[in-house]
């Protein structure tokens, strides 16, 4: 079979500021539309390719759906794709919304079943992704590979473990002299009450 079409569209996070943009375990996506007119049926459907930075030059396109890589294999393939999407959807006139979300089904690797997953991406990367056309004999048309995507860092458990046991003591001596603190202001404004019902209770002359 021809090789794909490489078409010149590059995908891109979006430039404008939006909440959750780039995340621990996802990011997003300018939708692709108008990418792929001429060049997608309306029975075709376009996939989005998920690398890792280093291995998106040795990604194969799957000859068939049944071959597509799947999330689950992220790990130890460093590829998968996802988004499987009818390419009506990404017609120029497609309405909104005008951002994709990869990564953001929480539920779906657990399913054990071949549908495409859009899971959350397992470290920060950076990863390459790529928009791909699959017809009913394989694929049709690519775009190029974004640029690498880094994603925002989570703290890490063992960086942040130790921090509270190194301050440990001293929030043990401060609890103390709260604590000390306390009793004094108690028995000071207990003195004063007893003071004042003496004084209250004192006969008239």
């Amino acid at each position: 079979p021809a090789p794909p079409a490489l078409l010149p569209y590059v995908p891109r996070v979006p430039a404008a500021a939006l909440p959750g943009k780039l995340t621990a375990t996802t990011f997003a996506l300018e939708k692709p539309c108008c990418a792929f007119a001429g060049h997608a049926n309306a029975s075709d459907a376009v996939w989005l390719a998920v690398a890792l930075a280093n291995a998106s030059a040795a990604f194969r396109n799957p000859p068939s759906r049944a071959d597509v890589p799947l999330y689950e294999g992220l790990p130890t393939a460093r590829s998968y794709m996802t988004l499987e999407t009818a390419a009506a959807e990404y017609a120029c006139s497609a309405p909104s919304p005008a951002v994709l979300r990869v990564g953001g089904d929480t539920a779906c690797g657990h399913r054990g079943s071949r549908d495409p997953c859009n899971g959350p991406l397992p470290s920060p990367g950076p990863y390459r992704v790529k928009f791909l056309v699959m017809g009913c004999h394989g694929p049709k048309a690519e775009t190029r590979w974004s640029d690498p995507i880094l994603l925002r860092r989570a703290g890490s458990p063992s960086a942040i473990a130790p921090a509270p046991l190194r301050r440990g003591s001293a929030v043990v001596l401060i609890a103390a002299i709260l604590a000390s603190l306390g009793a004094v202001l108690a028995a000071v404004g207990l003195g004063t009450v007893g003071y004042g019902g003496c004084a209250g209770a004192r006969p008239r002359g």
